[in-house]
């Protein structure tokens, strides 16, 4: 049997199978399997190796159903990290830069989205992850939503505003149309202006579908605006948008973003002939004009004439399409050569992960580091400005000299001030010293009274509380004599008591030939109970003589 792959629907799950045959037989450990192996040692390196050559070799290509979750944009590399969850697991998620400039539908947070991609690992944080190589949105109803979306955020901008619309030229020299060059699309508008009124055309081939095909459109636009006015390619006076009808997701691409702000920045005029008339995109708001259909804006373009030449139309039309095939076909080759052979991204994608992590780590410790630099050094200029020597010593000459003035200033009244001052502080001193000798003394004397008081108090409640301790003493050695069982062992009975101690107060609990005590006023004695009574120790007593003249009972 092959691997079996089970996918849920709505749950984003993918559980793998091994085949069958090879599922690993483990053994049952023993005691002497644990203390000696012969399993060879492995580097960190060497296993992580060969855990991402398992799961690479294991799984190849799968598709998960799941959340976007943590998405913050493409990373200052061109990559994008974020994780896929639905309500049991997560994984996380990588996206190139190469194949995130090739999507047709960019994640957002919280979209739910169908994954295509390699499971492999992250030895760097021991971890697995799958890079994806194209994300579409999971149903309808989100591309409806986020196209909502996408339209309120574009219109409160005013891209869409009748301010900004152009007026188309009556009759246009040269007429610029950004299509595919192998559809029908391109054949009915030259057909129709050709009909009408033959012009000079200028087509920027495009993909109308397909991942690439917004960033294609919007590269189309800005092109055409760019060229100069008398260069060797005629710069257009009017540009059509156009293609055929298809589904909503056919028609995702001109809903971008990119393309939206292109059509909105076009300085040429532009008609917008996207899918048919009930068909709508972003890029019809945006637009200067909307035709119903491709044909209709060629008609808008130009006025009526003569009908061009149907031959040289479709053999312009078969050479565009055989061309095309060629394209396709080599292009099919290629793409079989290039999976059978490891991508250069492959290669470089761990190392190139680890730099972008390095890079960001570096990044905020040379940002922290430059910042306490900083600090210290603020704080170590503002510390020497107000410390310096030079203001240090001016500060303390200036208080020497204030001081020596002051010194000499006061110097011949101070100090006999300061000795009648001393005599009269002496003076206070010995009279306070001695009023609070004479205080001691009465408080001391007053103490020492009190102190008796207490103990001869002390000496009589102790003689009280001994007195009432022994009375208590008695009553209780009275007590514990009338309620000790010792004492009724001292009467003539017993105490049987069980194996483990316990007193045996029925005869009907004793099973034959269990173990008992017996414990008498005197000591203790071992027994065991029998059906039969045992024999005494003691001989027989010999059978009492009738003495003659008198009687016996026995």
């Amino acid at each position: 049997m092959g691997a079996g792959v089970a996918g849920r629907g709505m749950g984003g799950k993918v559980d793998v199978l091994p085949p069958m045959g090879q599922i690993p037989h483990i053994p049952p450990m023993s005691d002497s399997s644990v203390s000696t192996t012969n399993a060879p040692e492995l580097s960190v390196s060497d296993l992580s190796g060969a855990l991402k050559r398992t799961i690479e070799d294991r799984f190849g290509y799968v598709r998960v159903r799941g959340e976007v979750s943590g998405w913050r944009g493409p990373h200052s590399s061109g990559h994008c990290y974020f994780s896929l969850k639905d309500e049991g697991a997560r994984i996380d998620a990588v996206i190139w830069k190469g194949n995130f400039a090739r999507m047709r539908v960019r994640p957002e947070e919280g979209m739910e989205v169908i994954a295509t991609g390699k499971i492999t690992t992250f030895p760097g944080k021991s971890s697995y992850q799958i890079v994806i190589e194209t994300i579409e949105p999971a149903g309808v109803g989100a591309l409806m939503a986020l196209l909502e979306e996408r339209r309120r955020k574009l219109s409160a901008e005013g891209l869409f505003d009748d301010a900004r619309k152009q007026l188309l030229p009556y009759l246009p020299r040269v007429i610029g149309v950004v299509t595919s060059p192998t559809g029908a699309v391109i054949r009915d508008i030259l057909h129709r202006i050709n009909d009408r009124f033959p012009r000079h055309v200028i087509v920027w081939p495009v993909r109308v579908q397909g991942e690439s095909s917004a960033a294609e459109v919007a590269q189309a636009i800005h092109g055409l605006n760019a060229l100069p006015e008398d260069g060797p390619i005629a710069r257009p006076d009017v540009i059509i948008v156009a293609r055929g009808g298809g589904s909503l997701e056919d028609l995702w691409g001109f809903n971008d973003e990119a393309v939206v702000r292109a059509a909105a920045d076009s300085m040429i005029p532009l008609i917008s002939a996207v899918g048919h008339e009930t068909d709508w995109t972003l890029i019809d708001h945006a637009a200067d004009l909307r035709a119903p259909t491709p044909t209709g804006a060629a008609e808008m373009c130009v006025p009526v004439r003569s009908e061009l030449m149907a031959q040289v139309s479709d053999l312009a039309r078969r050479h565009a399409g055989a061309q095309q095939r060629l394209f396709e076909r080599r292009r099919s080759d290629l793409r079989g050569l290039v999976r059978v052979l490891p991508s250069g991204e492959d290669v470089i994608a761990i190392p190139r992960q680890r730099i972008d992590r390095a890079g960001e780590r570096l990044r905020e410790r040379v940002e922290a580091m430059l910042r306490q630099n900083h600090l210290r050094l603020n704080k170590a200029a503002g510390l020497l400005a107000r410390h310096s020597p030079q203001a240090e010593f001016a500060r303390m000459s200036e208080r020497c000299a204030n001081l020596s003035s002051r010194l000499a200033r006061v110097a011949p009244t101070l100090v006999p001030q300061r000795r009648l001052a001393f005599v009269g502080l002496s003076q206070r001193f010995d009279a306070a010293r001695r009023a609070n000798l004479s205080l001691q003394r009465q408080a001391m004397q007053g103490q020492r009274e009190r102190l008796l008081h207490y103990h001869e108090r002390m000496a009589r409640a102790v003689v009280m509380l001994q007195a009432r301790r022994a009375e208590k003493l008695a009553n209780v050695a009275q007590l514990f004599a009338t309620l000790n069982y010792k004492s009724v062992l001292a009467r003539g009975y017993a105490l049987v008591s069980d194996a483990q101690g316990k007193p045996i107060g029925l005869a009907a609990g004793l099973a034959s030939g269990a173990s008992i005590s017996i414990e008498f006023a005197d000591g203790k004695v071992a027994a065991q109970i029998g059906d039969e009574p045992p024999r005494s120790a003691k001989p027989a007593a010999k059978k009492a003589t009738a003495k003659p003249g008198q009687g016996t009972l026995f």
